[in-house]
């Protein structure tokens, strides 16, 4: 009933400035009375880039819904145009679930809707690549640099949250580099990867979807949002969203394109989410070594810590894992180690692996921090 109230409060204010005014007319006939004109209104030529308005209107060409539909339900998500003919580049845990019985049905900007067939998917990554059957004349993404963004720039999402199709929401950049473990809806399996954190409000249906600057460029893959403690009853969080970078997303996808699967490095070691009591030093504490990995190569040992990939500091064997994603396979990468109290430089020629559902770390079903809590696969 508030809402009601307060416009019969502001009807009641208008409709006796009204009455004042028309008593004003009948004692001072001679009064000029005003004219009020609106201004112009804003057209597509006065929008220009470097504005809000423009990375929305721009992003929201490229921008696509997506629904899949199996023996388990609905999921819904976003994407990105990629190419005329209909190529989509999404968040791997919105087709994750697709099935012989699933089906993905996809609206582009243009209101028309496709039907759909995965390409490729990277778990590691948490990135896909679906393709529309009979498409043509869409409008693709053009795709920026991440590595030139700077904390507190103003960035743009586009997508669906639940289901509102082509929502618009702004917001900075937030921080840089960000340790992401995001589980899947069944907690089956989760990605550990190096994001951007922004304060731009992502929520369900995102996923998939443009982080964009303000050229219109994407510079991100909007991809999972902590909620804080709220699932368990604890504090709300607001603002913690986190998106792939656009660099690492072009990578993985121009390998999606060409062989229908990605690669990742390899550091040829295995780790422990919890800190070892027997070290006292912050980092990424090494419980095995693969014999002829990278690692061994390079002399790093069952152990060790590691406590730097380049100049990123890593208190984690998450860090690492997520560190470690963000070159490409078969690169050099300087390492800093800590044994026995000294800390040592050495580099390391990252080795190559499939990405593929079985290389995924495991998840204990948490999605907003620590994935699981043992042992985890190498990195």
């Amino acid at each position: 009933m508030k809402p009601i109230i307060a416009t019969a409060l502001i009807a009641g204010l208008i409709g006796g400035a009204v009455a004042l005014g028309g008593n004003a007319l009948v004692e001072h006939t001679t009064a000029t009375v005003p004219q009020l004109t609106a201004p112009p209104a804003t057209t597509a030529a006065d929008v220009r880039p470097g504005s809000v308005t423009y990375a929305a209107q721009t992003a929201s060409k490229f921008t696509a819904d997506i629904e899949v539909a199996g023996s388990q339900g609905t999921a819904v998500g976003s994407g990105i145009v990629l190419s005329p003919d209909g190529y989509v580049l999404t968040n791997n845990h919105v087709v994750s679930g697709v099935g012989n019985t699933s089906a993905i049905q996809v609206t582009t900007s243009d209101q028309k809707t496709y039907k759909a067939s995965v390409v490729g998917t990277s778990p590691s990554y948490d990135l896909a690549v679906i393709k529309l059957q009979n498409a043509g004349g869409l409008t693709p993404a053009s795709l920026g640099n991440s590595d030139g963004l700077q904390v507190g720039q103003q960035v743009v999402a586009v997508g669906s949250p639940e289901s509102l199709s082509n929502t618009v929401t702004s917001g900075i950049i937030s921080n840089l580099s960000r340790t992401v473990t995001a589980g899947d809806e069944q907690g089956s399996s989760v990605a550990v990867y190096n994001g951007l954190q922004t304060d731009t409000p992502i929520n369900p249906g995102n996923s998939g979807g443009p982080l964009v600057n303000l050229s219109g460029q994407v510079i991100g893959v909007n991809s999972a949002v902590d909620t804080g403690q709220a699932a368990q009853g604890g504090v709300q969080a607001y603002g913690l969203g986190f998106a792939i970078p656009v660099n690492t997303a072009r990578r993985v996808a121009n390998e999606l394109l060409t062989d229908g699967h990605a690669t990742k490095p390899v550091l040829g070691v295995t780790g422990s989410l919890s800190q070892s009591a027997t070290s006292d030093v912050e980092g990424a504490q090494i419980t095995k070594v693969a014999g002829d990995g990278a690692a061994a190569a390079a002399g790093i040992k069952s152990g060790d810590v590691i406590t730097k990939v380049g100049d990123q500091r890593v208190t984690s064997y998450a860090d690492l894992m997520a560190q470690i994603l963000t070159h490409e396979p078969g690169s050099t990468v300087p390492i800093t180690v800590s044994r026995g109290g000294q800390e040592r430089a050495v580099t390391v020629k990252l080795g190559s692996a499939m990405d593929n559902a079985q290389t995924t770390v495991p998840s204990n079903g948490n999605s907003n921090g620590n994935g699981g809590t043992g042992g985890l696969p190498f990195p």
